[in-house]
């Protein structure tokens, strides 16, 4: 099982990554890493289960939304997108919709939509 990330570890996290954002320098590979797994963690804390899987590489996965559970092969219905792109969407910088019109969320499958659960506002 992850290590959990206390909540003032994971604000440290999105707040120096948001810092190195509005410097135009890039983040700090592991506030990176730990703000993506905070967000990660707090979308499975808001909506448990193993329908979805979200996924953020390099840095994490999680499977979210009760329904039926996937435990073998390529779920049917994953998230995938890159770590500025989960950050600025779980955050509530960018919605959902202008993310996905703009290709940077790749969602495969019938309940692989986060609208409703975004932003997460840590």
């Amino acid at each position: 099982m992850p290590r959990r990330i206390d909540t003032a570890e994971g604000r440290r996290a999105l707040a120096a990554v948001s810092d190195a954002r509005t410097a135009g320098t890039p983040p700090a590979r592991t506030d990176l890493a730990t703000a993506v797994r905070y967000l990660l963690q707090l979308l499975a804390e808001k909506a448990p289960g193993q329908t979805v899987e979200v996924r953020v590489p390099p840095f994490g996965a999680v499977q979210v939304i009760e329904g039926p559970r996937h435990t073998r092969g390529t779920p049917p219905n994953v998230v995938e997108t890159d770590p500025a792109t989960w950050i600025a969407l779980a955050t509530g910088r960018e919605s959902w919709a202008d993310a996905a019109d703009s290709g940077r969320i790749a969602a495969s499958g019938v309940r692989a939509n986060l609208t409703e659960l975004l932003p997460l506002r840590p």
